[in-house]
């Protein structure tokens, strides 16, 4: 078992900042590339960064210099660092982990999601 737990959503006005969190725990052995996605209302979900386990990144346009993804391997914990927050970045917001667990092999997993809304 394998958990993902989503934290650092919310309401922020537009040109603000939030950050997100994600921390794994569970039958960890090793964490490979970690990720977040967002899903806005009537759009499928989409990359918006990503991070492997050695630290080379991977950005959506939209997001390139305003976000940025960083990973604490020793906490298993991945962060967003969100900038110059605009209202086209409302979405829930999900962590991902490609996760290699003891005993059982290769999971991808994924946790429960975050809102964040940018309004004025």
């Amino acid at each position: 078992q394998v958990q993902l737990v989503e934290s650092g959503g919310g309401l922020v006005q537009p040109g603000g900042s939030l950050r997100l969190s994600c921390a794994a725990s569970g039958s960890i052995f090793r964490l490979n590339a970690m990720g977040w996605y967002r899903q806005a209302p009537g759009k499928q979900r989409e990359l918006v960064a990503q991070i492997t386990s050695g630290g080379s990144t991977d950005y959506a346009d939209s997001v390139k210099v305003r976000f940025t993804i960083s990973r604490d391997n020793a906490k298993n914990t991945v962060y967003l660092q969100m900038n110059s927050l605009k209202p086209e970045d409302t979405a829930v917001y999900y962590c991902n982990a490609d996760v290699i667990r003891y005993y059982t092999g290769r999971l991808i997993s994924w946790g429960q999601g975050t809102q964040v809304t940018v309004s004025s």
